[in-house]
């Protein structure tokens, strides 16, 4: 049967382009943001965009999807990375310097070991950290500074996950079959286990698989082309999807803005139907060159910053306002910003933060579509 796509267009001229499949949820999600009492439906031929890269996503994933893609270019979510081993601290520090709870709650499945900030010990409070924030309104996020293959965890910071494959490793990494592949599966099947227990949860998650790739700092980053950095994306995306059915996955392909050890961006690009959204970390400048080459590569999906230290200002998030949301990593919200530019990034117009009914609404919606109710959740914010 040939899948049709529908249009809302809304009194304020935003657009959203959604599956018929999904289109109850999607419009009742809309509705929140925009108002309207009555959506006008037009039927059309099916658009990719925001549809899915995984065809078997789920509800949540499908709807959270439509959602960035209707908020590009109107307004942006604020977001806090937080590291495994810290829980919501660095969210709970936005709030201290903001009052506003940040829309979005970044976390990570670390690496190292014991009582350190990044130790894999505490990926499963971590996971029911998550759940938590994603019940209390909030987007979730998750990244991985994975292991190196050759290696077991708890590694170390400079020597697994900044260290080096040969070229020869990399090849048997690519390789079915191989020890190398094999123990690469191992590792990532652990952490696949991890966000089953959110696809149980019916928590959708903006997944950003090898970030930064185009830089040389990480063992997975800084090799180009086609058998490169964008192969192993095509291969964590294979098993997440095919062979652990993952379909509360958002993929997230990310890069680093270019210049010095991070290459073009161009040529780490695993092609458009591996990404939901099209991201780049900056730690310096947000010159409209980085913010072009996105809406370029994009083609229409959803763009946004997933990590940054110091917070992109109103005026240049007015400048450039297709980001959906931004993410600053953990301690940067105070050591890179001033309480008074972090106030006047949160407290914009076009800020969406966790209590903004424009945000707050439509993940509400989100999470009833198929999960139920959570009013009486005891994770949920009475």
């Amino acid at each position: 049967m040939t899948t049709a796509s529908l249009i809302i267009r809304c009194a304020r001229g935003w657009v959203a382009n959604m599956r018929m499949k999904t289109a109850r949820m999607a419009a009742a999600v809309l509705a929140f943001v925009f108002g309207y009492a009555r959506p006008v439906l037009i039927a059309q031929e099916v658009n990719p965009n925001p549809a899915p890269v995984n065809p078997h996503a789920t509800p949540e994933a499908r709807a959270l999807l439509t959602y960035l893609a209707s908020i590009s270019g109107q307004a942006y979510i604020t977001g806090q990375h937080n590291y495994p081993n810290t829980g919501s601290h660095y969210t709970e520090l936005a709030y201290e310097l903001t009052g506003k709870y940040p829309g979005l709650f970044g976390q990570d499945f670390g690496f190292s070991g014991g009582d350190d900030k990044d130790s894999v010990q505490s990926r499963p409070a971590m996971i029911l950290e998550a759940e938590r924030q994603y019940h209390n309104g909030a987007v979730i996020t998750l990244t991985w500074h994975e292991v190196r293959p050759t290696d077991n965890e708890p590694v170390t910071f400079h020597d697994s996950v900044q260290g080096h494959l040969s070229d020869a490793e990399w090849q048997q990494l690519l390789t079915p079959g191989t020890p190398l592949y094999n123990h690469w599966c191992d590792q990532v099947d652990v952490v696949a286990e991890y966000l089953r227990q959110l696809r149980e949860a019916h928590v959708p998650v903006l997944f950003r698989a090898y970030h930064e790739m185009n830089g040389s700092w990480f063992w997975w980053g800084g090799r180009p082309g086609k058998d490169g950095s964008a192969a192993l994306y095509r291969q964590i995306y294979d098993r997440f999807v095919n062979v652990h059915h993952l379909d509360n996955l958002v993929w997230v392909w990310n890069v680093n803005a270019p210049g010095g050890s991070a290459g073009p961006v161009e040529g780490y690009f695993p092609g458009a139907e591996y990404a939901d959204l099209v991201t780049m970390d900056i730690y310096g400048e947000f010159k409209q060159d980085y913010y072009a080459s996105m809406i370029a590569l994009a083609a229409g999906k959803p763009i946004a910053l997933a990590e940054v230290g110091k917070l992109p200002s109103p005026a240049v998030l007015e400048q450039q306002p297709r980001w959906s949301y931004f993410m600053t990593w953990s301690e940067f919200i105070e050591k890179a910003n001033t309480a008074e530019q972090a106030k006047a990034v949160f407290h914009s117009p076009r800020a969406l933060n966790r209590d903004d009914a424009r945000l707050a609404g439509p993940m509400r919606t989100i999470r009833m579509g198929t999960a139920g109710s959570l009013v009486d959740s005891p994770l949920a914010v009475k």
